[in-house]
């Protein structure tokens, strides 16, 4: 490990402790205040549907990708590598208990609810990785310096080097979870309102009304009466039953009852907002047709997942490459399976490349997932292109006789 320079020695980074904890300690333990006027949790706000939905949609949607190292020539090309021995960890397992997939899945899962992001150790033997290993919420410490903002991290109190740690980062240095907290605590008070509404009768339907002159008895009676008919496990909807002239007064729902769904709905496009996850996604198809669905899902790649995809890219370069492999060869997600077409149009597509010579054969079978075939590597338009291989049709000429045919 190098050693710190004339700024680590001047500006210590800031250390943490329990009497001084992190914001995000505080709110593991504690949980978050909102301004709704409740405290929850992260695994509180992951039993928000649309907050579990999100985050799913936006890690899987990543870890889905197969991912690539690419070699960068000199004039900025990039070429596959196929046999470049990261791809074992990347696409295969990345330790002995975690796929790659879920290594890519759960380091999104960290940058989206903690603000400390997504950390996994890089694990060498003689400079070479061998495995990668993602570290719980809280085991690893990272520690700022203060000017510049360079990280420093510890596990077990142990500091590690940053080029041995993949660290996936959040804008702003906060996780949308929190950054989001308070339009989550509306949707969580929403919530917890609904499920006390249909299970313990927090909106009554109506009241029993007694004369005057009935006696304790008397009433006790018809209340037992009711609950036995209305309020027990598989007994409502009975013909009510009442007893010494009770009456039954119905509540009527207010204007701000009639609006709860509503708002709890308004409450999906709040935390569709804070992840940049288009409605639809979180199945609010209220706006959803046959004609946006698919630009939707374009704009999902685009201004959702493509910045946590470079994030990952960087981040995952910065730390599995040596200082000699860094600006020669890069690590690229394929976003083809995102941006697929249909058949119909992708072999429409193809066709008119393949015409105007902007692909070859190959190129193009290769999209569609088939091997090459000879004489497939020639830039040619099938559509105007002379078969060279033609016989020559032109009668031989005699000189005594001009042209001669064939039969005489």
């Amino acid at each position: 490990m190098k050693k710190p320079g004339i700024l680590s020695r001047l500006f210590k980074p800031e250390t943490k402790g329990l009497a001084d904890p992190y914001p995000d300690l505080s709110a593991y333990f504690y949980g978050m205040a909102v301004s709704a006027g409740v405290t929850i949790s992260a695994a509180d706000a992951l039993k928000m549907t649309p907050v579990a939905s999100a985050m799913k949609v936006i890690s899987e949607a990543a870890a889905c990708l197969d991912l690539m190292v690419k070699e960068v020539a000199q004039d900025g090309s990039e070429t596959d590598v196929p046999g470049h021995p990261l791809l074992a960890l990347l696409q295969g397992a990345a330790n002995d208990w975690t796929s790659g997939y879920e290594l890519i899945r759960d380091l999104m899962i960290d940058a989206l609810s903690d603000d400390r992001g997504g950390l996994a150790y890089v694990n060498r033997v003689d400079g070479v990785p061998i495995e990668l290993i993602r570290y719980r919420s809280g085991v690893v410490n990272v520690d700022l310096d203060q000017n510049t903002g360079e990280p420093f991290y510890r596990i077990n109190n142990i500091p590690y080097p940053s080029s041995d740690m993949i660290h996936l980062r959040a804008p702003f240095g906060r996780a949308p979870l929190n950054l989001a907290c308070d339009a989550i605590g509306v949707a969580y008070v929403l919530q917890r309102h609904a499920a006390s509404l249909f299970g313990k009768g927090a909106r009554p339907s109506g009241a029993l009304k007694f004369p005057q002159g009935m006696g304790e008895v008397s009433v006790k009676k018809a209340m037992a009466a009711w609950k036995s008919t209305h309020e027990a496990d598989g007994e409502s909807g009975k013909t009510a039953i009442l007893h010494d002239g009770a009456d039954f007064v119905p509540f009527t729902f207010t204007s701000t009852d009639a609006q709860f769904l509503e708002n709890r709905k308004f409450q999906i496009l709040e935390i569709a907002r804070a992840f940049r996850v288009p409605p639809s996604m979180l199945f609010d198809l209220d706006r959803a047709t046959w004609g946006n669905v698919e630009q939707l899902g374009k704009e999902f790649l685009t201004y959702c997942l493509e910045p946590w995809l470079r994030a990952l890219e960087g981040a995952l370069g910065r730390a599995l490459f040596s200082e000699s492999e860094r600006g020669k060869f890069v690590i690229r997600f394929d976003r083809d399976d995102m941006t697929r077409a249909d058949l119909s149009t992708r072999a429409t597509t193809i066709a008119a490349l393949i015409a105007v010579k902007v692909l070859n054969p190959n190129e193009g079978r290769a999209w569609l997932g088939m091997g090459p075939r000879a004489g497939g590597d020639e830039f040619e338009n099938p559509n105007i292109t002379i078969d060279k291989a033609a016989p020559d049709t032109v009668p031989p000429v005699n000189p005594a006789k001009g042209p001669t045919n064939a039969v005489e």
